[in-house]
């Protein structure tokens, strides 16, 4: 382990023992998992696990312009913090997190400063932009920026505003920070905006935010949200819009999930019916009480969330990459023996041409003296060259197969990014047998490994489970009482 890795390693454990103590048990097992796919060859020698993903409770606000995400967050906040208007205001992606010099006024950091701090989400994020779009990894403070302040129900957490889905110049870069930051979200709210809840506007959002994230293991995670309800109060038929919403979300593929309409008080309209309003207003009320209170546990979701990631990954590692490995080491095979079948058949080829020479030859000629003497030392180095170049051969083959396959797999696999790639070569390189099965760093005793991995992950799961819930009646000493919305 370099010194880099074992400094950032270090850093977040005391971050841990300080904010979070009950994942500070959970840090054994990253490593011991990082360990495992270090050997296949899926994860750099220079890289854990536990620098991948977010420690932080993490909550992303997304959706369209103008459907009111930054007025939703400055009424959280209890201050002005974000810029809000009808137009695209904020054009890039703002984490937001507490400080407590922030009290007066928060600050503003640039892009690099997430960039380049492994204890942020963007961390290294202007390698992902540039792969996405080539050229835009020099221009991070174009698409992010951080934001500090001093409200208290803030300590925890942090919040990503994000810039809208309509008409952006940089969408390709803007889409891939999105996939990212949803992947190491624990909460997800997407907003839509009640003016123009037609299908149309929405298209965008129902495309990147809806039907990909249906058949998501983790699509409880995502709140729907239609703001700015109030405009359509003064309306004939004020449920009309809601429908109008419901059935482009369900025309998207939601047919299930949580769904919210609320507005913010300082900027709605003014409701001419009394009646209506206080409807309006009920339902407003009760609809913003069940979403903060998801933001107030998000800390509870964090936890299991980063158990889930090791769990995926040991699922995925098992059912999915180890399969992968072992077709791509298939196919390897099959393609170095046929190439090697044909190099043979041309060798016979031309030793029976050899054969057939000799054989007009007249037997004196042949066998004198005078043509062993001639020919003897020809013959042997003729051998030698051609057992040499065979050999050459071979293994040009070899490598040639491997690099074929290997193009086709990827180098930045599922969320933790593993490295197929890299694992493939490592098990075709020069002396692997290509008759071996298993990728290279694979067997009996890693898959022990990987069982006691799984064993851990499920005493850790008990031990978090023991803070937040007490079947027996008997909490054991240090028990947390979990939240209201919890018990």
């Amino acid at each position: 382990m370099s010194l880099y890795l074992s400094k950032r390693l270090e850093a977040l454990e005391t971050h841990l023992k300080a904010e979070n103590p009950a994942l500070l048990d959970v840090l054994p097992t990253f490593y011991k998992l990082d360990t495992i796919l270090k050997r296949i060859g899926l994860l750099d020698p220079e890289t854990s696990l536990a620098g991948r993903i977010s420690w932080w409770p993490l909550i992303s606000v997304l959706g369209t312009f103008s459907s009111g995400k930054s007025t939703f967050i400055n009424g959280y906040v209890g201050e002005k913090l974000q810029s809000t208007g009808n137009q695209a205001v904020d054009d890039k992606f703002t984490v937001i997190c507490y400080h407590a010099a922030s009290a007066s006024g928060g600050q503003t950091l640039p892009g690099s400063a997430l960039d380049a701090d492994p204890r942020f989400p963007f961390f290294r994020m202007s390698r992902e932009i540039e792969k996405a779009a080539k050229g835009e990894g020099q221009r991070i403070e174009s698409y992010l920026q951080l934001r500090t302040t001093g409200a208290g129900n803030f300590k925890g957490k942090i919040i990503i505003d994000s810039p809208g889905f309509d008409a952006d110049d940089q969408r390709r870069a803007t889409l891939r920070i999105t996939d990212h930051i949803i992947d190491l979200s624990d909460l997800v709210l997407v907003f839509f905006d009640a003016r123009h809840p037609e299908p149309g506007a929405m298209q965008d959002t129902l495309e990147h935010l809806v039907a990909k994230s249906i058949n998501r293991a983790d699509a409880s995670k995502f709140l729907y949200i239609l703001n700015q309800i109030d405009t359509s109060a003064n309306e004939d038929n004020p449920e009309d819009v809601t429908g109008a919403w419901q059935r482009a979300l369900a025309q998207a593929g939601l047919t299930a999930g949580k769904f919210y309409t609320i507005y913010n008080e300082e900027a709605a309209v003014q409701i001419t019916d009394p009646a209506t309003e206080e409807r309006f207003r009920t339902k407003r009320d009760k609809d913003l009480a069940a979403i903060h209170t998801r933001m107030d546990e998000v800390e509870l979701t964090r936890n299991y969330r980063i158990l889930g990631v090791l769990e995926n990954t040991a699922n995925e590692l098992e059912n999915d990459i180890l399969p992968r490995l072992r077709s791509a080491k298939d196919r390897w095979r099959q393609g170095v023996i046929k190439w090697d079948a044909l190099s043979l058949a041309g060798l016979i080829a031309a030793l029976t041409g050899l054969a057939v020479y000799f054989k007009y030859l007249p037997p004196a000629e042949i066998f004198s003296v005078d043509w062993l003497k001639a020919h003897l030392l020809d013959a042997g180095a003729a051998l030698i060259a051609v057992v040499i170049l065979a050999g050459a051969y071979h293994y040009w083959v070899r490598g040639f197969v491997a690099r074929k396959i290997a193009a086709g797999l990827s180098t930045a696999y599922g969320q933790m990014e593993l490295n197929l790639r890299g694992a493939f070569l490592n098990s075709t390189r020069a002396l692997r047998s290509i008759f071996r099965m298993e990728p290279v760093g694979w067997g009996k005793r890693r898959e022990k490994q990987l069982r006691d991995i799984r064993e851990a992950l499920a005493q850790n799961i008990q031990t978090l489970n023991d803070r937040y819930a007490d079947p027996s009646g008997r909490p054991e000493p240090g028990a947390i009482s979990p939240p209201e919305s919890v018990k």
